[in-house]
């Protein structure tokens, strides 16, 4: 199983964003030094605790400081901006670092109403538009407009030798058959979906056509975790970002990642015991053995060979340790067999 990064950027209370965004790199290159496959990084705008809006900024510093693990956008919220646009950026990151640059295409506002009126003014009428607008995108990507098309006249320079590889991100039927007609390859957030995963996945793969890059369907699932030394360890530092969703809930995460010390102490309250329990449900929370179980579930009810892995947690250490821990169970051993 090819084991990848996805990475929210979040600001731990206490910290500066700069902070956060060097965290952010560093993550990429632990991730790299380890073998994951690939490093995503999210968009998201005015949303509290999280730093990156811009991936494309962030994709420069990292690459550049990154040699060989494939890295992108997870996602681009398309229905903010002109394909031609995203297509230009991608392009010029993809002739910066050849070969390695990924663009996933989703469609979450990614932040409040106000936030998406300050960038679109019509976000929802975007979204209307997402399957022209995707079907735009992949022309500019693969230039290949037809000859009587207003847009075969132009290319979205600079023009790499290898193009990004378009991915779509989505929780739901509509997502996986947008990116099975268009021929590319998905990426389903597990870990923020109620849906039935396993049939959305199975929509994908029935309704896949074969396309410019993909001519079978090709899928990664998302999920959350928090790897430790020992159970104990692991749920103890889970205690962070479940205090902090519930915080994000009440409009009250702007703090950022909560310690696990102020954790123990809001939870002390029973009312939050059943929300609590629901979030867990979501993630996976242990040892290396015990992480890499159940990822083995998830892969054969997915039916899928990548699992990309998002960790959230205080002290940013600790997250590299938690990347560390599932590699040396996943990646090294698997190596060196």
């Amino acid at each position: 199983m090819k084991l990848s990064i996805l990475d929210q950027s979040p600001i731990s209370y206490g910290h500066t964003p700069q902070q956060a965004l060097n965290a952010s790199m560093e993550l990429a290159k632990a991730g790299e030094r380890l073998g994951y496959e690939r490093y995503w990084i999210a968009e998201h705008h005015n949303f509290s605790g999280l730093t990156c809006s811009a991936p494309e900024v962030m994709l420069g510093f990292i690459g550049a400081n990154t040699k060989s693990i494939r890295i992108g956008a997870g996602a681009v919220l398309l229905p903010h901006y002109k394909p031609y646009r995203i297509a230009e950026t991608y392009n010029m990151l993809a002739t910066l670092f050849p070969g390695r640059i990924d663009l996933g295409i989703g469609r979450a506002p990614g932040g409040s109403a106000e936030a998406s009126m300050a960038l679109s003014d019509n976000y929802l009428e975007q979204v209307r538009k997402m399957p022209e607008a995707i079907k735009e995108l992949l022309h500019f990507l693969h230039n290949d407009y037809p000859s009587d098309h207003m847009f075969s006249k132009i290319s979205a320079s600079p023009v790499p030798k290898i193009s990004p590889e378009p991915w779509i991100l989505g929780t739901s039927e509509k997502s996986a058959i947008s990116a099975a007609e268009n021929g590319v390859a998905y990426a389903f957030g597990h870990f923020m979906s109620d849906k039935p995963g396993q049939q959305i996945l199975k929509t994908y793969r029935e309704h896949f056509k074969p396309g410019r890059i993909h001519k079978t369907p090709k899928s990664i699932i998302a999920v959350s975790v928090i790897c430790a030394d020992t159970t104990e360890n692991a749920k103890e530092l889970a205690l962070s970002v479940l205090l902090w969703t519930i915080q994000n809930a009440n409009g009250e995460g702007d703090m950022g990642v909560p310690s696990v010390e102020a954790a123990k102490s809001y939870y002390s309250l029973e009312k939050w015991s059943q929300i609590i329990n629901e979030l867990k449900d979501k993630m996976i929370i242990g040892t290396p053995h015990q992480v890499k179980q159940e990822l083995l579930k998830l892969q054969k009810l997915y039916n899928t060979d990548e699992m990309m892995v998002v960790t959230i947690t205080h002290r940013y250490e600790d997250r590299i340790r938690s990347y560390e821990l599932l590699a040396e169970e996943m990646i090294t051993k698997h190596n060196r067999t």
